[in-house]
């Protein structure tokens, strides 16, 4: 489990704290939840139906980075409570963007009650690489009014920051059951 913060130049209005962990990782998903407090404002967009899309950091959106140790390039997932999502590959910090094939699409729920919501995530397996990975877990926070946080278990920039490479520092072990 990560805790996530804040960056300090974006508060939230009401979200007190999210928490993030991986509740599975076998050959077929790997599983991530993010636990919101304080979601009474949180705007989650709403159902798009199930494909690709870019720019879904614009509103809430939870993000995951993966990293083979000792690589340069990672893998970035976009995830929307909308149900639309898209994956990348990076050449290096920012560099070198593709999109990421996929063997089919991820699996995103979000249940929000007053003070509480929970966005599960469940990503295909057979679409990321093998063996054990660094990883980094984010979120952009969207609330009523346009007030946007943005969260990540390390912020070490004046600006958010989520291609950090410090940031990637979560093992991820290989997936159980192969």
């Amino acid at each position: 489990m990560a805790d996530l913060t804040c960056h300090p130049a974006h508060p939230p209005a009401l979200v007190r704290s999210i928490e993030t962990r991986v509740i599975g990782f076998d050959a077929s998903w790997l599983r991530i939840r993010w636990r919101i407090l304080g979601a009474q404002k949180l705007v989650v967009p709403s159902f798009a139906g199930k494909g690709r899309a870019n720019d879904l950091w614009q509103t809430t959106c939870f993000e995951l980075f993966l990293q083979q140790p000792g690589g340069s390039g990672y893998i970035e997932f976009n995830l929307s409570p909308s149900e639309r999502w898209n994956a990348y590959d990076f050449s290096g910090r920012r560099e070198g963007m593709t999109e990421r094939p996929m063997p089919r699409e991820p699996e995103c729920t979000m249940r929000k009650g007053s003070d509480i919501a929970v966005f599960d995530v469940a990503i295909p397996a057979a679409g990321l690489p093998e063996g054990p990975m660094l990883s980094a877990v984010t979120a952009v926070i969207e609330e009523e009014g346009g007030v946007k946080s943005y969260w990540a278990m390390l912020h070490r920039a004046d600006v958010p920051d989520f291609h950090d490479p410090a940031c990637f520092t979560v093992p991820l072990a290989a997936p159980t059951g192969t």
